[in-house]
């Protein structure tokens, strides 16, 4: 066990762990946190605007940056768009994500275990980390 699942209230394992971390970085508007108010994701005032090259080249920008800032059991990779052009304009965007996978990051051990990819979908206001 590492962590709490934070709707269950159950026990998680380190990497389950991190995706949870992932999906609260993403969905945290920088500024709500009254302690930490640097911290978040950035990319919720993003959405809802007319996607651009431009736009989206900040939008996978913004996500590497702020996962390689405040979840240190991953350092990204690349992140591929996914998702045909109508699904996007729907509301629904799907990104993967190729991360080194640092299981003690968090502990200042910055070696890389293996490489994974997840998935990030933006659906319906929310952001899902799947593996």
């Amino acid at each position: 066990m590492t962590g709490i699942d934070r709707l269950t209230f159950k026990p998680i394992e380190n990497l389950a762990s991190a995706h949870q971390g992932v999906e609260v970085i993403l969905t945290t508007l920088i500024g709500d946190r009254v302690m930490r108010r640097e911290f978040g994701g950035g990319i919720l005032e993003l959405l809802g605007r007319l996607v651009t090259p431009a736009l989206f080249a900040a939008f996978q920008q913004i996500i590497a940056t702020a996962i390689d800032l405040w979840e240190p059991r991953f350092r990204v990779r690349r992140i591929i768009p996914q998702g045909s052009v109508e699904q996007i304009r729907l509301g629904h965007l799907g990104l993967a994500i190729d991360v080194d996978y640092r299981p003690a990051g968090h502990l200042g051990d910055f070696t890389v275990e293996r490489v994974l990819s997840f998935t990030m979908l933006f659906r319906e206001a929310k952001v899902v980390v799947q593996s």
